[in-house]
C-alpha cells in the first residue's frame, strides 16, 4: 500500500518563527508607541478643555443675568450674585385705569407694562419670584439685604390695549429709591442667590490630578456678606473636578455704570493642564 508523503516543521523552526516574530512584533510596538500616546494625550486634552470651556460659558451665562449692583466676591476664590429671569417697566403715570406704583407709601401692587402670559415661560413673572427695584448695592438699596425686594403673591393676565398685567405682592411694601427709568427686575423664586465657589484649588496630588473642585450652590435672600469664602459646601452641584488653579475678579466703575468680571480656571489631569480665562461684561444699570 502506498502513503502520501506527509510534511511539517521541526521544533527549531518553529522556534526561529517564534523569536522573528517576536523581533518583528518588538520593532512595529517601537513605532506605534509615540502615535498611541499623543492619541491618548490629544484626547486627555480635548475632554480637559471641553470641560473647562463648558464650565466657564455656563458661569458666564449666569453673570450676565445678574441683578444690577449684586456681584460680591469675598476673595479671589468664590464669587455670588443674584440672577435675574426678566426685567418689565411698571406704570409710574396716574393716567388711565392702570395701578400706579406708589412710592410715598407701602403699596400692595402695580400695573407691569406688557402682557405676562405673552412672555417666554421661563420669564414669565409667577408666585413666589421677586421684585427688585433700583438696587444700588449700598445699605437702604440692598436686595441682598431685602431692602427693594418684594415676593409676588400672584400675576394676572394684561388687560387693556396695550396689555397691562397686574403684580400683587405677598404683603404690602414701601421701596426706598424710584427707578428713573421706571424698570424693575424679577428674582426667580427656585434661585435667590447663585454662589460659584472652588474648594482645594491649590496645586495637583502624587498621582498628577487637580486637588480642587468647582461647585454651583443656590442660597436664600437676605444674605449677608462675607469676607471670606466657605471652607466647605453642602448640598452644591459639582461643576469640575481636578481644579489646581482657580481666581475670580471683579472690577466694578460706578461713573459708567459698567463692570468686567475675569474668571481663569486651571483643571489637571496626569500632569495634563488646561488653562482657560474668561471676562464678561456686565451691565450695572439699575
Amino acid at each position: 500500500m502506498h502513503y502520501p508523503s506527509q510534511r511539517g516543521f521541526t521544533l527549531i523552526e518553529l522556534v526561529m518563527v517564534i523569536v522573528l516574530m517576536g523581533v518583528i512584533g518588538g520593532m512595529v510596538s517601537v513605532f506605534m508607541k509615540s502615535p498611541i500616546d499623543a492619541y491618548f494625550d490629544s484626547a486627555r486634552r480635548a475632554g480637559l478643555t471641553d470641560v473647562a470651556d463648558t464650565v466657564l460659558r455656563r458661569m458666564g451665562r449666569d453673570i450676565r443675568k445678574a441683578l444690577p449692583n449684586s456681584i460680591r466676591i469675598a476673595d479671589s476664590q468664590c464669587v455670588e450674585f443674584i440672577p435675574t429671569k426678566t426685567g418689565a417697566r411698571y406704570r409710574s403715570d396716574p393716567g388711565g385705569a392702570g395701578d400706579v406704583l406708589d412710592f410715598s407709601q407701602s403699596d400692595g401692587s402695580f400695573n407691569m407694562l406688557g402682557n405676562n402670559p405673552a412672555a417666554p415661560a421661563d420669564q414669565q413673572i409667577g408666585a413666589g419670584d421677586l421684585i427688585a427695584i433700583y438696587n444700588l448695592g449700598i445699605s437702604g438699596a440692598d436686595a441682598f439685604a431685602g431692602d427693594n425686594t418684594a415676593a409676588v403673591s400672584s400675576a394676572s393676565p394684561g388687560a387693556g390695549s396695550p396689555p397691562e398685567s397686574l403684580i400683587t405682592f405677598s404683603a404690602a411694601k414701601k421701596f426706598p429709591l424710584e427707578s428713573p427709568t421706571k424698570r424693575f427686575y424679577v428674582i426667580t423664586a427656585t434661585e435667590k442667590v447663585v454662589r460659584y465657589l472652588c474648594i482645594d484649588a491649590t496645586g495637583t496630588n502624587a498621582q498628577g490630578h487637580g486637588n480642587g473642585t468647582l461647585y454651583r450652590q443656590v442660597l436664600s435672600l437676605p444674605l449677608a456678606e462675607s469676607t471670606t469664602c466657605p471652607a466647605s459646601v453642602t448640598g452644591a452641584a459639582v461643576m469640575a473636578t481636578n481644579v489646581s488653579a482657580c481666581n475670580f475678579n471683579y472690577s466694578g466703575s460706578d461713573l459708567q455704570r459698567n463692570a468686567l468680571i475675569s474668571i481663569k480656571l486651571q483643571i489637571t489631569e496626569k500632569n495634563e493642564t488646561v488653562s482657560l480665562q474668561h471676562q464678561v461684561h456686565v451691565s450695572n444699570v439699575p
